[in-house]
């Protein structure tokens, strides 16, 4: 997989992972027989590594068609939900919600579903259940923004996981931002929520493989209702 750099805001928790393996491989190293001391010591230079590539940004393209109605995946992962539901928290009103489920190996970098302007940003403190927990979408710490063009507005959670004690989004409200733009990073396990109007094509479900930026999971209606 091509990436181009890492992320900007994962430096800190690369080098904090980095300290803490060099100095158990001193311990151990220094402490413990050799038979042992070599195999952990392999295992934290492994780990070292995976961690730096973990916080990849992925160098993708955009679906090629120039269509602002194409929604594409903010995130790497399974699709585990593709439901009606009504989105009580910003749009008030019965939606198709998408939720894209990353494990530990996906990409945890996000990106904008649709070029548009920011209408709504707000992040939520909370629990971190796991983030296939069914209410892990209100109770879990997530971020809520929302897009708007002239197709309709998508509306999307950013949800921490067991293990992601933090989400970081670009949101700011008024701002224009452009499909396949990085949007944020969610450290490690993770949920994206999204929610289309009941009036998109849904073009996945439930156990599709999608890829953040190249997948379109759903194409918005030629016109606002």
């Amino acid at each position: 997989m091509k990436f181009s750099k890492i992320d900007n805001d994962s430096y800190g928790t690369i080098l904090t992972c980095w300290c803490i393996c060099a100095l158990l491989i001193f311990l151990v190293a220094r402490f413990l027989p050799i038979w042992i001391s070599i195999p952990l010591c392999l295992f934290f230079v492994v780990f070292m590594i995976f961690i730096t590539w973990f916080f990849r940004v992925p160098d993708r393209q955009t679906p090629e068609e120039e269509n602002d109605r194409l929604v594409t995946s903010v995130a790497d992962g399974k699709v585990v939900i593709v439901d009606k539901v009504y989105e009580k928290e910003f749009l008030q009103r019965d939606c198709i919600q998408i939720s894209v489920y990353m494990d530990f190996f996906d990409v945890h970098c996000n990106f904008w579903p649709i070029t548009g302007q920011v209408t709504y940003y707000k992040y939520h403190p909370g629990k971190y259940f796991l983030a296939f927990h069914p209410k892990s979408s209100e109770l879990n710490e997530h971020s809520s923004s929302a897009l708007k063009n002239q197709f309709g507005e998508v509306f999307f959670k950013q949800i921490a996981g067991t293990f992601a004690r933090r989400i970081v989004c670009y949101s700011e409200p008024g701002k224009i931002e452009y499909r396949g733009d990085q949007c944020g990073v969610i450290k490690f396990g993770s949920r994206i929520d999204l929610f289309v109007p009941l009036e998109a094509e849904v073009k996945v479900k439930v156990g599709d493989k999608v890829r953040a930026v190249e997948s379109v999971l759903a194409v918005l209606p030629s016109c606002l209702g």
